[in-house]
C-alpha cells in the first residue's frame, strides 16, 4: 500500500514539474516578444529624433556658412578701403616729393652759378697772390745778397758752420753724459742686484683688495632694522653675542654698519644676517642656530681657499693646519693690503727672484708664502708675527731654511740662508709698490697736488692732470708758444724736476700732450 502510495506522489511531483517547465516557456517567450517589441518601437523612436536634430544642425551649419561669408565680405570691403585710402595718401606724398626735388633742382642751380661766380673771383686774387709772392721772393733775395756782402759768407757756408757748431756741442754733452754714466756704474755695486729687482716686478703682477674694519650690510627697505632690533634689542644683543662685533643701526638709509677689527666675524655677521632677512624669521633662538652653520661654512671656506692657494702656487706637502691659516690670510689685511695676495704676490717674486740668482726655487716659493703666518694665528701671542710664524713652521717640520726666512724677514733673528734677504726684499717689494698699501686722504690729495703745480710751473703748460692714483701726469701745452722740440725737452725737464723734489714709490710717466685746434662756426 506504501509503495504505491510512494509512486503516485513521485509521478504528481513528475507531472507537476512538467507543467511547471512548460509554463515557465510560455511566459518567458511572452515576456521576449514583449520587450523585442519595446526595442523596435525605442529603436524607431531614436532615428526620428537622430534625423531631427540631423535637420537642425545642417539649418544651423547653412546659417553660420551666411554669417562668416557676410563677415569675410565686410572685412574684405574695409581692407581694400584702407588699401584704397594708403594708395591716395602715396600718391600724395610722391607729388609732394616732386615739387621738393623741382625746388631743390632750381635752388642748386642758383648755388651753381654763384660758385663759378666765386671761382672767378678766387682766380683773380691767385693772380695777385702769385704777383706778390714773386715780388716777395725777389725782395728776399735781395736781402740774401746783401747779407752775404756784410758778413763775407754765402747762405750755405753759414748753414755748414752752424751745423757743425751744434755737432761739437751735442758731442760734447753726450760725452760728458757717457762718463758720468759710467763712473756711476762704477760706484754703484748694486745695479745688478737692482736690475733683477726690477725685472722681478715686471714678471709679476697681481690684484689687490683693500679692506677696512668696517662692513656695510644693504637692506631693502627700513623695517627690516626693527625686526633685526627686535623687542627691547633682544635681537642685536644676541646677533652681537653670537659673532663677537658691533652691529650699529642709525639713521643711514638702507643700511647697516658691522665695525669689528676680525674680518672673519664680520663676514659671519654679514652671512648671518643675510640669511635672516631673506629667512624673515629672526629671534635669538634662530640667531645663534644661523651663526652656528654660518661658522661652519666659513671654516670650509678658509680650507678651500687655503687649499686652492696652494695647488695654485705649486706647493705640496704643508700641513692641514698651515693650509688653514693661508685660508686665513684672506680676510685678514695689513697695512690696508690683503694679506693672502700680499702672501701669494711675495712668493711668486721669491721664486722668480730665486730662479734668477740659481736658488731653489720651490722652497723659495714655500717661504714666500708662509712668511706672514704668524698674523693669522687666532690665539693672543705676546711674540712678534715673524717670530710666531718661525715657532709654527718649526712645529709643523717645515724646512730649516723656511723657518730662519720667516724669522729673519723683520731683521729679529740673524739670518742664515741666501733664502732668507731674498723673502726679506721681496716683502719689501710688494708693499712698497704703488697702490698696495694705503696713504692717508690728506697725504694722498696732497701728493696728487703738489704733483700737477709742479709741472704748471713750467712756461707754456695749460693744464695738468694726475691721473691713475698718481702714477702719470698728463701735461697739456700751449700749442702756439711751444714747439715739438719744446715739448720733447718739457716732459724731461718736468721729470727731473720731480725726481729731485718729491718722494713716491715706483715711477711716474709724464706725458706732454701738444695739439693744434682750429674752430670755425657755421651760421
Amino acid at each position: 500500500m506504501s509503495s504505491s502510495i510512494i509512486f503516485i506522489l513521485l509521478l504528481s511531483v513528475i507531472i507537476a514539474v512538467g507543467v511547471g517547465i512548460f509554463a515557465g516557456k510560455y511566459i518567458f517567450r511572452k515576456s521576449f516578444d514583449e520587450k523585442e517589441k519595446e526595442a523596435m518601437d525605442r529603436a524607431a523612436e531614436l532615428i526620428k529624433n537622430a534625423e531631427g536634430a540631423a535637420e537642425n544642425i545642417k539649418k544651423d551649419r547653412i546659417l553660420e556658412a551666411k554669417e562668416k561669408y557676410l563677415r569675410l565680405k565686410t572685412e574684405f570691403e574695409e581692407d581694400a578701403n584702407k588699401k584704397r585710402n594708403l594708395l591716395q595718401s602715396n600718391e600724395q606724398k610722391l607729388k609732394q616729393r616732386e615739387q621738393n626735388l623741382n625746388q631743390t633742382i632750381e635752388q642748386n642751380k642758383k648755388r651753381e652759378n654763384e660758385l663759378e661766380n666765386l671761382k672767378n673771383t678766387l682766380t683773380s686774387q691767385l693772380e695777385i697772390a702769385h704777383k706778390k709772392k714773386e715780388e716777395a721772393e725777389r725782395l728776399l733775395q735781395q736781402q740774401v745778397s746783401q747779407l752775404e756782402k756784410i758778413a763775407n759768407l754765402t747762405a750755405e757756408q753759414a748753414r755748414e758752420q752752424l751745423v757743425d757748431a751744434l755737432k761739437a756741442e751735442a758731442d760734447t754733452r753726450a760725452g760728458s753724459y757717457v762718463k758720468s754714466a759710467m763712473e756711476e756704474a762704477r760706484l754703484t755695486a748694486t745695479k745688478e742686484a737692482k736690475k733683477i729687482v726690477i725685472e722681478t716686478i715686471q714678471r709679476t703682477a697681481a690684484e689687490h683688495a683693500i679692506e677696512n674694519c668696517v662692513s656695510v650690510f644693504n637692506i631693502e627697505n627700513d623695517d627690516i632694522k626693527g625686526k633685526i632690533i627686535g623687542r627691547e634689542g633682544r635681537n642685536i644683543r644676541a646677533l652681537e653675542a653670537a659673532t663677537g662685533v658691533e652691529i650699529i643701526v642709525d639713521d643711514t638709509p638702507e643700511a647697516i654698519v658691522i665695525s669689528g677689527f676680525d674680518p672673519v666675524r664680520r663676514e659671519i655677521a654679514r652671512l648671518s644676517l643675510h640669511r635672516l632677512v631673506q629667512d624673515g624669521r629672526i629671534h635669538p633662538a634662530r640667531i645663534e642656530e644661523v651663526v652656528a652653520k654660518t661658522r661652519k661654512n666659513i671654516d670650509d671656506e678658509i680650507v678651500e681657499i687655503g687649499e686652492r692657494t696652494v695647488i695654485d702656487l705649486g706647493i705640496h706637502g704643508l700641513h692641514p693646519e698651515l693650509v688653514k691659516m693661508i685660508g686665513r690670510m684672506r680676510f685678514r689685511s695689513s697695512y690696508g693690503q690683503n694679506l693672502l695676495q700680499h702672501s701669494r704676490e711675495v712668493a711668486k717674486l721669491c721664486a722668480t727672484m730665486a730662479a734668477e740668482l740659481g736658488l731653489n726655487t720651490k722652497l723659495a716659493k714655500r717661504a714666500g708664502l708662509l712668511h706672514d703666518i704668524g698674523k693669522v694665528w687666532p690665539e693672543e701671542s705676546d711674540l712678534p708675527h715673524a717670530i710666531l710664524g718661525m715657532e709654527l713652521a718649526k712645529k709643523y717640520k717645515e724646512n730649516p731654511e723656511v723657518c730662519n726666512a720667516i724669522g729673519a724677514h723683520h731683521d729679529e733673528i740673524e739670518m742664515t740662508s741666501m733664502l732668507s734677504p731674498i723673502i726679506q726684499v721681496c716683502d719689501a717689494i710688494s708693499g712698497s709698490r704703488p697702490g698696495a698699501r694705503r696713504e692717508m686722504m690728506e697725504s694722498y690729495i696732497q701728493r696728487l697736488r703738489d704733483l700737477e703745480n709742479m709741472a704748471l710751473a713750467f712756461d707754456g703748460v695749460e693744464k695738468c692732470y694726475a691721473i691713475q692714483a698718481g702714477r702719470e701726469l698728463r701735461v697739456i701745452i700751449d700749442s702756439e708758444n711751444v714747439s715739438d722740440e719744446k715739448a720733447g725737452m718739457l716732459s724731461f725737464e718736468i721729470s727731473q724736476k720731480i725726481e729731485k723734489e718729491m718722494q713716491y714709490p715706483g715711477q711716474i710717466k709724464i706725458t706732454v700732450i701738444r695739439e693744434m685746434r682750429s674752430v670755425a662756426y657755421a651760421r
